[in-house]
Formats: C-alpha cells, structure tokens, sequence
C-alpha cells in the first residue's frame, strides 16, 4: 500500500508492480512491513541457486532486500546498529533477484547504469538509506529473525520487521536518478 503524506510517502511492504510505478525518484519514504537482509556472501549464495534452478530459502517475489549486516543486539535491543553497506558492490548479482520478482532493494551509494535500467526493465526501485545512521536505523526494526544462512553471521538472510523505516527512492521504476538529477539541478544553478 502506498500513501502520499505531506513530507513523506507510507509504503507497505512487500510491494506490487503498480505501488512501485507511483513512487518517483527523490520521494522520502517510511516503511511499514518486511524487508529481509542480503549482502555479498547472501547474493552469491542466492545467484548460484537460481542458476542451478533450484528453489530458493525465501520467496522474493514483491519483496524488498536491505544491504545490511547488523551488528549483535545488546540486551534489551532487537538488533545492534543496522547501517547500509554500499549498494553498488550487489550490481553484478542484483538482476537475477529482479528476474525472481524482487521489487526493492537498500543501501547507500549509487548503482551502475546497467542496475539503473534493470529496475526500470523489472518494475523495481533502489532506495537510498543514510550511512552512519546505523544505531536510529535499528530503533525502526521492531522484529528480526535469521531464515537462511545463519552460518553466515551478520550476512545471513534476516526477515525484518519494520516501522516508519526512512528512506529515499534514489532509482524508480522509470529510469530517473535522483543523484542525478540533483547534479542537473545543482549545474543549472
């Protein structure tokens, strides 16, 4: 579910192909629902299932993938800091998620012009959270659980429940940046 506020946009997830083609470059987003985690190792480990066909340990379709390994909780915490590691570094393993129907995914930094056009070919955005904002990131997570990989530590699969996660769209759907077009903007001044 999408809903248009006056500073922000509500975002339910997971997602749909429609919810996503609303959401515009630049707009700041609060996030209620799932979003499981997935850096390197996890992205590595889910290509290599997908291209010997078999299923994979969560079903992507809709969902959103926060580039995050967060550090341990401590007592009282649900998880410790939880800062985006730099999206660009899931470039070479990020479309065959898309292809499975992966609507979403976080972190910081730019994407490569081939990911650029890859959400706009498969209806997925790419929102920019801010790095060293780890410890409020994770006053936002209100549950998590590991459900593959837990061999991998930090970088295992987590399934995350959020509220009012705050983000931006930084890719859309349409194929604008708004690093961009902040550049553009900048320039013309």
């Amino acid at each position: 579910m999408i809903r248009r506020e006056a500073d922000f946009v509500r975002v339910t997830a997971p997602l749909t192909d429609e919810e996503v083609l609303e959401l515009k470059a630049g707009d700041p987003i609060r996030i209620t629902g799932v979003l499981y985690t997935g850096r390197d190792a996890a992205h590595k480990r889910l290509n290599e299932l997908i291209k010997e066909g078999k299923p994979l340990p969560v079903d992507l379709k809709g969902q959103i993938i926060y580039y995050v390994g967060p550090t341990p909780p401590k007592p009282g915490q649900v998880i410790g800091s939880a800062g985006p590691t730099t999206g660009g570094r899931m470039d070479s393993t990020t479309e065959p998620l898309l292809r499975m129907g992966l609507k979403g995914a976080i972190g910081k930094g730019e994407r490569g012009s081939a990911m650029r056009e890859a959400f706009k070919k498969y209806k997925a955005v790419y929102f920019g959270a801010i790095g060293g904002s780890g410890a409020y990131l994770a006053k936002r997570i209100t549950g998590q659980e590991i459900v593959a990989y837990p061999e991998l530590g930090t970088e295992a699969i987590r399934r995350l429940t959020v509220e009012d996660f705050p983000v931006v769209v930084i890719n859309d759907a349409h194929g604008v940046d708004f690093y961009e077009e902040g550049r553009r903007t900048y320039a013309v001044k």
